[in-house]
């Protein structure tokens, strides 16, 4: 089983509260990277896209669930699959920070291990042209 990690470190001309707005709503998520994502559980906390909501990824029974595990209003989120998919140990974190701009620096990390032998390449390299492709499109949502 092979490990895989994915780091973008981008920078976008718009305010970090916005910009984590855009992130952190499982919807507009979804615009972002072009997939069909759908909150299926609520969190506890004040905003229903905190930690312990789920978001459901993919059409119909194609696709698998992302739970929020830690939630930090404008600067962290950070997610894990917890359903049945083709890689395993995966995590998600995206810290959002503020430049002497006022712009908002993005660092977005993934690690994984892919579970079929040799899919973990192609996921990690569509995963991050998606999020590369998504973060271009942020300025323009925020």
């Amino acid at each position: 089983m092979a490990a895989y990690n994915i780091e973008i470190i981008e920078t976008i001309d718009a305010p970090r509260d916005k910009v984590f707005a855009l992130f952190a709503d499982h919807q507009r998520f979804g615009q972002l990277l072009g997939a069909p994502i759908k909150r299926i559980k609520d969190s506890d906390q004040a905003d229903p896209n905190g930690i312990g909501s789920v978001r459901k990824i993919g059409f119909g029974p194609v696709g698998f669930e992302e739970t929020v595990l830690n939630f930090e209003p404008d600067s962290l989120i950070e997610y894990s699959i917890t359903t049945l998919s083709p890689i395993k140990n995966h995590v998600g974190r995206i810290c959002f920070a503020d430049t002497p701009e006022g712009q908002t620096r993005i660092n977005y990390t993934i690690s994984f291990e892919d579970v079929v032998p040799f899919t973990g390449k192609m996921v990690s390299s569509a995963l991050e042209q998606a999020i590369r492709r998504g973060i271009k499109k942020a300025p323009s949502l925020a």
